[in-house]
């Protein structure tokens, strides 16, 4: 079996990402309910007893809403690195101690058949990292909450077969929202989001020959629209040379409603 994957929920009420294989099958963040968790999971027809583990990005509530209810009713190790364990353990609830695994930043940690590669971005949390995915020279990078896309993050994430990145915010929206101006100042800074525009602009360095799919991911729900995001990045791309719709596919993801099973291949 190739890897496949969804973006289960993705946006500033809740997040979670699929992604599996023949022996390993992860879920990254669990940022909604259980229950909405074990709803997300029947859409893609995916039992949640089948996972293998948990992967945690970071403490923000957004992305481990669920994680200890979900953990203790399937029975599931929790990867993080050892600050987030700290920064989150008062949210989660009691975890067992033969459940609780570290995943330290920048290495790489075999699971099955798959390869999975973490590295620091920057946000404001403990010590925020994100995760790129490999099963037989096929690669699956995950991009959100940063505040700016270094190169170390591009020459990690580039020539990926898939790219779930983040388009978190159109700027002037945002500057003309109801936010008061020290969010404002925290999601434009460089532990913040990552713009419509930063999104494009990081995205031309890179997209390879063969990057088939990138999912927009993170969108504010008060500072974007689905429209608007894929408009700003497809318009952008097609004046970098991209050819988007035909060799390479943008798609959107949705806090609620996941991203149909798509197997890399």
């Amino acid at each position: 079996m190739t890897m496949q994957f969804s973006v289960l929920a993705s946006g500033s009420t809740g997040n979670a990402f699929y992604i599996g294989t023949e022996k390993e099958r992860i879920l990254v963040d669990a940022g909604l309910s259980g229950k909405e968790m074990t709803r997300l999971f029947s859409e893609i027809h995916v039992d949640p007893s089948s996972l293998s583990r948990i992967l945690v990005t970071h403490e923000h509530s957004d992305h481990i809403k669920g994680l200890g209810i979900f953990a203790r009713k399937y029975n599931l190790p929790i990867y993080a690195n050892e600050k987030t364990w700290k920064a989150m353990e008062s949210s989660i609830g009691k975890i067992a101690l033969d459940q609780k695994f570290l995943f330290d930043m920048e290495t790489v940690q075999t699971f099955g058949d798959m390869d999975v590669e973490s590295f620091a971005v920057s946000h404001d949390a403990a010590d925020p990292m994100f995760y790129t995915f490999h099963h037989h020279g096929k690669k699956v990078a995950l991009v959100t909450d940063l505040g700016y896309v270094s190169e170390r993050i591009k020459k990690t994430v580039e020539a990926a077969d898939a790219l779930i990145f983040e388009a978190n915010h159109d700027v002037e929206m945002l500057r003309m929202g109801h936010y008061p101006w020290s969010v404002k100042r925290r999601i434009l800074g460089d532990s913040g989001h990552v713009s419509n525009e930063d999104c494009a602009f990081a995205l031309q360095d890179i997209i390879d020959n063969q990057t088939k799919r990138i999912y927009l991911a993170h969108l504010s729900k008060d500072n974007n629209m689905k429209d608007l995001a894929r408009m700003s990045v497809t318009n952008s791309l097609t004046e970098y040379g991209f050819d988007i719709g035909n060799k390479l596919m943008l798609h959107d993801t949705d806090p609620k409603v996941p991203t149909p099973l798509y197997q890399v291949i």
